[in-house]
């Protein structure tokens, strides 16, 4: 009998003890483990955290300054959203859901860019899972109710667009209607027209501008394009499809089951406000490309990455669907090395040498990247480090566990 309990006590310490860790709401509970206890090298992690450090972007902290000395030179690359001066080279490292090292501004919200793309398209996938969307290959017009700018063009001139819809319609024309969620998930939608000021055209433009008003239109979901005006109108899509704020959406329904912070602010345009149901509403942007997008602090984006490590999962509570998860990491036929918006793969371990081809992140500009390897149970946040310092650092931290 004794025996017996033995055993039985050794099985339920093993199986306490492999469960997964989930941190409590608030980011000072997150509980920390020291890299013995999680069998790492303290020492090469040590190195790893020195050589992010050593990183740095040499891009202005000033991000409004950075803009206008980049995307900023673009047709219409006027910004028309927030930026925000950032703070210095930081990151966190999880490991089997606990930190084991982090360094610089952790606390600090900044702008995230293109991170803020994979926010909106989780927004996207609740509302597949909730049956707002029942295939994500239908044609996107087909759920749309008419879109009413608070800022329309008329003015006190009425008379001069007489006869004219005084409702937007994002998807109207042979070419437009064609597009699915699908397509405008994986930017192959190839969308036409303009958006809060911006031509689809002026995002990253051709070099010969003999191009810019004429340009070939290719059949949705034959060509890849990082395009931010259609991830725009993704954005303005799913807010009518949901017929509220997104910002709510994703704070009811992602933000505050994974216990996130209070301090992310998901912002818009200055013009990027509609009227819904009889309130004014800013649609956020999907980035940060002529400012706002999603302001976060890096604990936050550590949640995002356990979350999608834990394959949608936080708990007990299935925050995104298994379904919608494997979408997210199916390849995009075009591109292979890009799954929905914004799970970049490791396909071919084309982006990231060093790292396991079953590894992803979700990237923005800064650099911005939350890494997510599900071989190694290991999230890496990283903000503000050069672009291609990020296969060195992941190198690193993998090799502490090697």
């Amino acid at each position: 009998m004794r025996l017996l309990n033995f055993i039985l006590f050794v099985f339920f310490a093993v199986s306490v003890d492999c469960q997964e860790y989930f941190p409590e709401p608030n980011n000072h509970n997150w509980e920390h483990r020291s890299p013995e206890q999680l069998n790492l090298n303290a020492v090469i992690i040590d190195s790893a955290i020195f050589f992010a450090q050593s990183q740095e972007s040499t891009n202005p902290r000033n991000l409004q300054v950075a803009h206008y000395q980049s995307f900023g030179r673009e047709p219409f690359g006027d910004g028309i959203g927030p930026h925000k001066t950032r703070g210095e080279q930081t990151g966190i490292i999880v490991k089997d859901g606990y930190i084991v090292a982090e360094w610089g501004e952790p606390n600090r919200v900044d702008m995230t860019f293109s991170v803020s793309k994979t926010f909106l398209s989780s927004t996207v996938g609740v509302a597949y899972d909730r049956g707002l969307i029942q295939d994500i290959n239908d044609p996107v017009y087909q759920y749309m109710a008419p879109i009413y700018l608070v800022d329309m063009p008329y003015g006190d001139n009425k008379a001069a667009f007489f006869g004219e819809p005084m409702v937007l319609n994002l998807f109207e024309g042979e070419h437009n209607k064609k597009i699915t969620w699908d397509h405008l998930l994986r930017q192959t939608s190839d969308w036409e027209g303009t958006l809060w000021g911006k031509p689809d055209w002026a995002d990253r433009p051709d070099k010969d501008p003999t191009k810019w008003f004429n340009r070939e239109l290719h059949e949705p979901g034959t060509r890849y394009e990082y395009n931010d005006t259609r991830v725009n109108v993704l954005a303005l899509a799913t807010a009518n499809l949901w017929n509220r704020p997104l910002q709510e959406v994703l704070r009811d329904l992602i933000m505050d089951p994974i216990g996130a912070s209070n301090t992310w602010r998901w912002m818009g345009y200055h013009n990027s406000w509609i009227i819904l149901n009889g309130q004014k509403v800013q649609v956020p942007s999907g980035g940060g490309h002529w400012g706002g997008g999603m302001f976060i602090n890096a604990y936050d984006q550590a949640r995002l990455g356990l979350m999608t490590l834990h394959r949608g999962k936080w708990g007990n509570q299935q925050i995104l669907s298994e379904e919608w998860v494997d979408m997210c990491l199916t390849p995009t036929p075009v591109k292979d090395d890009y799954g929905i918006m914004n799970w970049f793969l490791n396909t071919d371990k084309k982006r990231l040498p060093d790292a396991p081809e079953e590894a992803f992140f979700h990237l923005g500009a800064g650099t911005n990247m939350v890494y997510v390897d599900p071989i190694h149970n290991l999230i890496i946040v990283v903000r503000w480090i050069d672009r291609s310092a990020m296969n060195g650092l992941v190198k690193r931290v993998i090799n502490a566990i090697e």
